[in-house]
């Protein structure tokens, strides 16, 4: 390990702490990222890849999704990432579920939104034909890459083009002020960020009591022989993404769908579909809480999932591939603490780490920066 003092050490090379690495780079600091495992396979890469900004909690998360969209379409070309898909459309299925996106356009959040009648619905969803349609929500903000290429590619570019370092297959057993001990020796630096994902016990655990995580189940199916228009959501997701279900309107739905798919909520599914570019459709998802969550996969969890994919796409394609993920959670967006002076420990609990964790982290390093004209001091 060298004995080289960075600006900046950020622990953990998920999309959080890249996106910290980003933030600090763009300020002409000198960054070291360390992790422990050799390759991202984490969280990171264990999602759609869908950089979600319609539904996302109005105000401070929203304004950081809006950002983080940005930042991805800026930097997706310089590092090779492809955007695989852009836009979203909602899929309305039941009254109840018109008027919540109708709540929706009514409010700041909507830039960039509209609504489409059935009739006009149809004709944008193409060959994806809902059961039951009363219109839909499309967005033309929204973006996709593919988490398990991008986030590598991410990597190498902040490598390539900002000089940031790498320590990978490296654990770090302490950090203090200017100091972390790893498995490699140790490194110093002036600000240290540490963003361990779900890891609640490794580092600053106090600090994550309150803190448990959620496992996801997942799908890839096999190409079904038509391009998407654009990511695809259904009713469900309407009662999750907090810029919907904090709507008064959106009460009404929940009941409604408390009494026709109570299942389904009561394992946290909610259905996103987005495309790769093999044409194969990732599919999800559910959630399930505890501190230590089980890594077994359920098939009547998978089964819920396809069900309301199949309400909303008709046929389901065979099932080429499944996983579980797991990720902090807790009841706010994120959680920022400075556990020792120029240490900020940071974790996206909201499960929104692609598609918030760019604008969080300029938050952030705007903020440890803020509080000595030189930021070195």
């Amino acid at each position: 390990m060298s004995h080289e003092t960075f600006d900046v050490a950020i622990v953990g090379a998920g999309i959080v702490g890249l996106a910290h690495a980003l933030a600090a780079a763009r300020r002409g600091q000198s960054v070291v990222v360390i992790d422990r495992d050799q390759n991202a396979n984490g969280a990171s890469i264990r999602n759609f890849g869908f950089v979600t900004v319609t539904g996302q909690e109005q105000g401070a998360v929203w304004r950081r999704a809006r950002r983080a969209r940005d930042i991805w379409a800026e930097i997706a070309g310089p590092a090779g990432i492809a955007i695989e898909q852009r836009g979203l459309v909602l899929v309305a299925q039941r009254p109840e579920a018109r008027d919540v996106c109708e709540a929706f356009l009514a409010t700041d959040m909507a830039e960039g939104c509209r609504w489409l009648d059935a009739p006009a619905a149809r004709v944008r969803l193409g060959a994806v034909r809902p059961a039951r349609l009363e219109g839909a929500l499309e967005s033309a903000i929204e973006l996709r890459v593919e988490s398990r290429s991008a986030i590598p590619a991410l990597a190498s570019w902040l490598a390539s083009e900002h000089g940031v370092t790498f320590q990978r297959g490296v654990a770090v057993r302490g950090v203090a002020t200017g100091r972390l001990d790893t498995s490699a020796g140790a490194v110093s630096a002036r600000s240290i960020i540490v963003c361990p994902g779900d890891d609640l016990a490794t580092l600053f655990p106090e600090a994550l009591s309150g803190v448990t995580r959620s496992k996801l189940q997942m799908l890839r199916l096999a190409a079904p022989g038509f391009r998407l228009p654009a990511a695809i959501m259904s009713d469900l997701g309407l009662t999750r993404y907090l810029g919907y279900a904090a709507l008064p309107e959106a009460a009404a739905l929940h009941a409604r769908l408390e009494a026709e798919q109570p299942a389904h909520l009561a394992n946290g599914v909610h259905l996103i579909v987005t495309q790769s570019a093999d044409g194969s459709l990732i599919v999800g998802d559910s959630h399930h809480y505890a501190r230590t969550p089980d890594p077994f996969a359920s098939e009547a969890v998978d089964q819920l999932i396809l069900d309301e994919f199949a309400a909303v796409f008709g046929a389901v394609p065979p099932v080429i591939e499944r996983w579980t993920g797991t990720y902090a959670s807790a009841a706010a967006h994120s959680l920022v603490t400075a556990p020792a002076k120029r240490v900020r420990l940071v974790v996206v609990t909201s499960g929104t780490g692609a598609s918030t964790a760019f604008g969080l982290a300029e938050e952030v390093i705007a903020e440890l920066f803020s509080d000595s004209e030189d930021p070195r001091q």
